[in-house]
């Protein structure tokens, strides 16, 4: 099974409190969580171990490798905290200076090659993610991508004397609510969305 070991952390927590740590919703017989991940809804299956997204059996979607990674390792850590509102960079984060780095770099040249000549598009497709639009650089947008774990994504654009220039920030209590395995999952996932979302 994927995930065993984080499927037999979750399964042993207490389903209420952990719904209310990760600010989602907790349903029995059978027991499950509905949660959002990246403005799609989804229900992890505690009695057959499964997670799909939509309600409707008609049209449920089986989740793909990083989203049960990052729905998993969410409910397990998730805490029952307020944002600091203080935005940071990936290496600012504990540990974060050795993680993010290589084959664990964040995927900010996809988001250049995209948005890089034309950043106004990253604000154009704000609403389709229930994204907020920043104040920063060229064009910025916050979006979640957990209840508790927001993104901001940062584009500067090229010209002739610069290169286009993205950044991802996160709030600083960030790698609270994930590890940093399952962030960097989460950043991929957010990116590939947002991506979609502008084609």
């Amino acid at each position: 099974m994927v995930h065993e070991e984080l499927w037999g952390q979750l399964t042993k927590l207490n389903g209420e409190k952990t719904a209310e740590r990760a600010k989602c919703q907790y349903l029995t017989e059978p027991n499950r969580y509905i949660i959002t991940l990246l403005n799609k809804e989804y229900v992890v299956d505690l009695a057959d171990k499964h997670i799909f997204s939509g309600r409707d059996h008609l049209q449920q979607e089986q989740a793909e490798f990083l989203e049960q990674l990052c729905l998993l390792s969410y409910l397990i850590n998730a805490q029952d905290l307020p944002l600091a509102n203080k935005l940071v960079r990936p290496e600012a984060l504990p540990s974060g200076q050795f993680f993010f780095r290589g084959i664990h770099s964040l995927p900010t040249e996809k988001l250049e090659k995209v948005f890089g000549d034309c950043s106004e598009r990253l604000c154009q497709i704000a609403e389709k993610l229930s994204a907020e639009q920043c104040e920063f650089g060229d064009a910025s947008i916050k979006l979640h991508v957990l209840p508790r774990v927001p993104l901001t994504i940062v584009i500067w654009s090229g010209d002739d004397e610069f290169v286009a220039r993205a950044s991802i920030l996160f709030d600083q209590t960030a790698a609270t609510h994930l590890p940093l395995d399952a962030l960097l999952a989460s950043v991929n996932l957010a990116v590939d969305a947002v991506i979609k979302a502008s084609e």
